[in-house]
């Protein structure tokens, strides 16, 4: 799966217990009718995917959708849902409002076959 959008905001890496497990967040506004936040996590080794990327940039990230199941100290079971992210890329964008370059007019090879008679043959 892929979100596609701009980025919001960037987190700090932060590192959790003994085994020093990673975890980097970034925001993503999808730009649709109706832009979503999707806060997306990269953990261990791909937290450092994101250092080449700032705010305000549009980006694709390849996402892996993540759930896992709790029962907490008084026996309620909960379920969590985690968005983590494997990839992420730059989208280029065309400028907007710039129109497509346009060849030089000597790259047009000018009509030679015309006869002065033929300038005035309209039908009326």
């Amino acid at each position: 799966m892929e979100i596609q959008g701009r980025i919001k905001m960037i987190g700090d890496t932060q590192t959790f217990g003994a085994n020093g497990f990673r975890k980097r967040e970034v925001v993503v506004t999808t730009e649709e009718q109706y832009p979503q936040h999707i806060l997306v996590e990269f953990v261990q080794d791909k937290t450092d995917l994101l250092n080449n990327y700032q705010v305000g940039q549009q980006v694709k990230i390849n996402i892996n959708l993540r759930g896992r199941e709790w029962v907490n100290p008084q026996g309620e079971t909960k379920y969590f849902n985690s968005v983590q992210g494997w990839r992420i890329e730059a989208i280029q964008q065309a400028p907007v409002g710039e129109m497509p370059p346009v060849p030089p007019a000597d790259a047009f090879e000018p009509a030679g076959d015309l006869n002065e008679d033929d300038h005035d043959d309209l039908p009326f």
